[in-house]
């Protein structure tokens, strides 16, 4: 079959004999290598053609250059999976009657070749690398496929992926990877396997199916779109769901054939002299470590069922149900996830994936290749989906342009009706990204009616939160010029009155503390040393009441704290520079003013003061005192629930207090996220001094030590007492900072059952009931707000999941118990303890 039209190979453009010879030629084993890995590229590709070629090309080389021929596959194996069936075709020809034996060799070059990937394929087997262990799945099951590799023995490696599925308490990652093994295995090899064992394919399909029972409660808070009305609730994809759904209707039809999208290289060439069998294998336990490194435990937490909206009919975009549109969108996944190192490359790749297809599947439109990665945890940085899309829209404009215009209206409808804060969190992101790389050209009059919605409607709050970061993205009175004059107004309360800048309040000549003020400030300035200064602010602590009248509330000691703070913000408000210069020569100072809660909440209140105007600085700040110490994860996080008055200063508007709003979650989770990194780096510290601990047994074992003059045995070097007095240092260390993340985790918690059961009314409660959301557009601002805070209680549950299941029964005794509360405000108590019991794996929400 012929895949033509406009490619652009990767080594197109022009030729420059410089850069080659700045390279090394390649050596035959490199080319034979590079043979494989670039097949297909061309203008045109003909397997039927190539392939034989390419076959008796690798065979006459193959006993000078064996090694990098099996490079070559493993390389396409798993970083090409769009050339599976063709790889697999090849290799059938290696063993074929129509290209002969070496002359002068008895190797079959196939078997080789063959033997070589089974053992790579154990090796990620042994290391549980998922992706390539399913990978190599797909090029075994197009083997079979192929009549290459025997049935039975691909089914035995189908049913080693199924034992994980009944294992005791198996988590979702690990179900979820080995319940794609087998079943995307059994997509590709189901017609060789179903006439082979008909009840084994049968009996595969069912384990599959059942295999999700247990998670299934924990959809309720995965889902993208809470809205239980059935007639608005866009259609969700669900992996496993969908998984099954295309096996089923396969089985229905026998497996008569592959899904359409799929070509059929194999029906090319003559059946294998030969069969191969795959070798035994068994899927090896994950193991618990429990000094394994807790940023590993991060990147590959303990997954929800995943979940992503459908934004379009079948008509647009394939159903994942179907066996079609389960591999076009199982295939983009892997393109997407494997060229995460390199976005051009990925964004070239994707708009050319309909070669790799039956000519027709994407009836020429690169517009299928647009979708909206949108799960409750992303699998790759966002920033990275957001790139990608930019990127195909300068490939494509035509095409994937208007594709993306139309997912951003698709989205943005979703707003009011049930979109999960956090996925609208990343749409503004996403939309504001995409406006500041293509000039900030958006057709806002559209949205012009949406400003008569309540003030904290999730279309205003989006509407405020995408023009803030414009404004972040470029500058205030570029961004004023792209709106229209409604979206400007005071009334629309869409943009701040003012760019983002500082607001020294110390430098109105009619303050109060004006005069001390700026006698610290010139100290500050001219550089003086760190004891003057300290000392200076000692005797303005003890003379401030003396000589001016404080405010209602306002002791000396934070005052002085506002002031100082104030001050080296505003010395360090020219460059992020001249800021870290200034807290890091003065840290001394900041430290001697105070240490308790209520005098960092004076260095909070004092900078969230100063930078009122703007949300980032306020979030850099914070991350910058969290990072000298001189306030804790837990004082931000408490600062962020407690403090109603700076919700109401804050650009979106007078928040009732417990209301938690984009900003103040950004900085609840920044903060959140340096505990757990902390805790992260120490245990990291921990894992590394325990393996020089063990070396420094094993020389003790083996004679190599000394007795010092306090009867301690170390090594020859006296390394041994050092060694385990660092590791007693890290594992207080260690110990300390895991009380600071519980601590920070119990805070947040304490936070919502304040924010959500003591704040709560029953009409806000009546918001989230059943039933209710047919007079959504009745709903107050209070309500509206109610739903926001709620919907980051949700997400902090499932995103932290791995965490909060490490001090279940501290929390549970402790900031949980509050929401057991009786009258009006029980069912909120009720609702949060459901979320709560959901993320768990313990019941239904």
């Amino acid at each position: 079959m012929s895949y033509g039209g406009g490619y652009r190979g990767r080594r197109s453009g022009h030729y420059d004999s410089r850069r080659d010879d700045r390279r090394p030629p390649e050596t035959e084993s490199q080319k034979l290598r590079n043979l494989i890995l670039k097949f297909g590229e061309g203008s045109e590709f003909h397997p039927s053609s190539e392939l034989p070629v390419i076959a008796q090309a690798l065979r006459a080389g193959f006993a000078q250059n064996a090694p990098g021929i099996v490079e070559g596959f493993r390389m396409a194996i798993i970083e090409q999976p769009y050339k599976t069936l063709y790889l697999a075709a090849l290799l059938t020809l290696l063993s074929s009657k129509s290209t002969a034996q070496t002359e002068g060799s008895n190797s079959d070059p196939a078997q080789v070749v063959f033997d070589e990937l089974c053992k790579s394929f154990q090796t990620t087997l042994d290391k549980l690398e998922w992706r390539q262990i399913r990978l190599y799945t797909h090029f075994f099951a197009c083997l079979t496929l192929s009549k290459a590799v025997s049935p039975s023995s691909f089914l035995d490696l189908l049913q080693s992926f199924l034992v994980v599925l009944d294992e005791p308490g198996v988590s979702y990652e690990r179900l979820h990877a080995a319940a794609a093994c087998a079943g995307e295995g059994l997509m590709r090899a189901g017609p060789a396997l179903y006439s082979f064992n008909p009840i084994a394919v049968d009996a595969i399909i069912s384990t599959i199916n059942s295999s999700g029972e247990p998670h299934a409660p924990q959809r309720t808070i995965s889902r993208p779109i809470l809205d239980p009305n059935p007639l608005v609730l866009p259609e969700a994809d669900v992996y496993l769901t969908s998984l099954v759904g295309a096996l089923t209707s396969l089985r229905d039809k026998s497996f008569e054939a592959l899904p359409e999208c799929l070509p059929q290289p194999h029906t090319l060439f003559p059946e294998p002299t030969k069969l191969l069998d795959i070798p035994p294998s068994l899927v090896p336990p994950e193991e618990i470590d429990f000094d394994r490194a807790v940023d590993e435990e991060l990147k590959r937490k303990e997954l929800m069922p995943a979940i992503s909206i459908r934004m379009f009919g079948n008509d647009v975009t394939p159903d994942p149900s179907s066996p079609a549109g389960f591999m076009i969108r199982s295939g983009l996944s892997d393109v997407i996830n494997i060229f995460e190192v390199n976005r051009k490359e990925c964004a070239r790749i994707l708009l050319e994936m309909p070669r790799w297809f039956v000519w027709g599947t994407f009836r020429g439109k690169s517009s299928n290749f647009v979708r909206a990665y949108l799960t409750a945890s992303s699998p790759q940085t966002i920033v990275y989906y957001f790139a990608l899309v930019t990127d195909l829209c300068k490939l494509s404009p035509q095409t994937v342009g208007p594709a993306v215009g139309k997912s951003f209206r698709k989205l943005y409808a979703f707003l009011g009706n049930g979109l999960d804060v956090e996925i609208s969190r990343r749409y503004c992101e996403w939309f504001a990204m995409h406006m500041s790389n293509f000039g900030f050209n958006w057709v806002w009059k559209e949205w012009i009616p949406d400003l008569e919605l309540p003030l904290y409607h999730p279309k205003r709050v989006f509407i405020r939160r995408v023009i803030a970061l414009e404004i972040r993205l470029a500058y205030y009175d570029r961004i004023l010029k792209t709106l229209p004059e409604p979206f400007t107004t005071l009334e629309a309360r869409c943009i701040p009155d003012e760019a983002p800048g500082p607001e020294f309040e110390y430098e109105n000549q009619q303050h109060p503390y004006y005069e001390p003020a700026q006698s610290l400030l010139n100290l500050i300035r001219g550089r003086s040393q760190i004891e003057e200064v300290v000392q200076f602010a000692e005797s303005m602590r003890s003379n401030l009441s003396e000589t001016v009248t404080l405010a209602d509330g306002a002791t000396s000691d934070s005052v002085v704290r506002s002031i100082t703070m104030q001050i080296l913000l505003h010395v360090g408000s020219r460059s992020f520079s001249h800021f870290l210069n200034a807290i890091e020569r003065y840290l001394p100072l900041l430290r001697s003013l105070g240490s308790d809660p209520q005098d960092k909440l004076d260095f909070l209140n004092a900078a969230a003061s100063f930078w009122h105007r703007n949300g980032q600085m306020i979030g850099i700040v914070f991350d910058k005192l969290m990072q000298y110490q001189i306030v804790d994860p837990t004082d931000i996080i408490g600062w962020c629930f407690d403090n109603a008055e700076r919700r109401k200063r804050d650009d979106d508007g007078t928040g009732s207090p417990g209301t938690l709003s984009f900003r103040e979650w950004d900085l609840v989770k920044a903060a959140l996220d340096k505990a757990i990194g902390r805790v992260a780096i120490a245990q990291n510290r921990v894992q590394l001094l325990r393996k020089e601990e063990e070396e420094a047994k094993a020389k003790l074992t083996a004679g190599q030590t000394r007795v010092d003059d306090d009867g301690m045995e170390v090594d020859t070097n006296g390394v041994g007492r050092a060694v385990f007095e660092n590791l007693n240092t890290a594992l207080k260390a260690r110990s300390i900072l895991t009380r600071e993340q519980k601590a920070a985790l119990a805070r947040i918690l304490d936070g919502f059952v304040s924010s959500l059961v003591l704040q709560a009314t029953v009409g806000q409660l009546d918001t989230l009931k059943p039933g209710h959301w047919d007079l959504r557009e009745q709903w107050t601002q209070a309500q509206w707000q109610y739903w926001e805070t709620f919907g980051w209680y949700r997400h902090f549950c499932r995103n932290y999941l791995a965490q909060l299941k490490s001090y279940t029964v501290t929390l549970e005794s402790g900031p949980l118990a509050k929401a057991t509360v009786t009258g009006d405000r029980a069912a909120a108590g009720t609702l949060m303890m459901s979320v709560w019991n959901v993320a768990l794996g313990r019941g239904h929400s």
